[in-house]
């Protein structure tokens, strides 16, 4: 797909949910400043915040075609869902399915930028979880075992890798990829003040 650099038409990827919950990929041409430099790739920033007393949080997250966006022009976009009878660790993995969920059919390469240590490492873990059917040493089902699952079966059917970010860094070390975890990472705690 071409850009035509006299009318500096500029591709701006777009996201339709459908009401069969199916998203289609919609690329439309805008007279924006969001470039689009590579069709094939996508970056999405993944965080979450809890209210440990009631055990209700907030997921968000960011779908970028391109981290070198400027990231005043990214607040609106940020997503939110609410999240009843969760944990930090639990929400952090709920977020993340919700947000890969949201964009199954890119045939491209997803790269997401998370400060959950849980999620970068559950690759690793897998052969040892599936191996014990998802139960400890003693014999109970682990925590999470339920969205384990789901993140490997969603994982399976796109090409992804995970990044671990360290949030709340001082804003004199952040770089554009802080920046913008920053706005997922803010929006979150914003709505779980909004609660009280």
């Amino acid at each position: 797909m071409d850009c035509k650099r006299s009318g500096k038409i500029i591709l701006h990827l777009s996201f339709l949910l459908k009401r069969s919950n199916s998203m289609v990929l919609n690329i439309q041409k805008t007279k924006s400043s969001f470039f689009m430099q590579n069709e094939n790739q996508l970056f999405i920033f993944t965080d979450g915040s809890v209210n440990t007393k009631t055990n209700i949080g907030w997921g968000a997250f960011l779908v970028v075609p391109d981290i070198e966006l400027q990231v005043e022009k990214l607040k609106q976009s940020v997503k939110l869902k609410r999240f009843e009878d969760t944990s930090s660790s639990r929400l952090e993995i709920q977020t993340l399915i919700w947000a890969l969920s949201e964009v199954l059919n890119f045939n491209g390469k997803i790269t997401v930028y998370t400060d959950s240590q849980t999620i970068v490492g559950l690759a690793g873990r897998r052969f040892r979880l599936e191996k014990n059917n998802y139960h400890s040493k003693s014999g109970r089902l682990i925590n999470n075992y339920d969205l384990y699952r789901e993140f490997f079966a969603i994982t399976d059917q796109i090409n992804c890798e995970f990044i671990k970010i360290k949030g709340h860094k001082q804003s004199v070390r952040k770089d554009k990829t802080d920046n913008i975890f920053a706005l997922v990472d803010r929006a979150a705690r914003n709505a779980v003040r909004g609660e009280k």
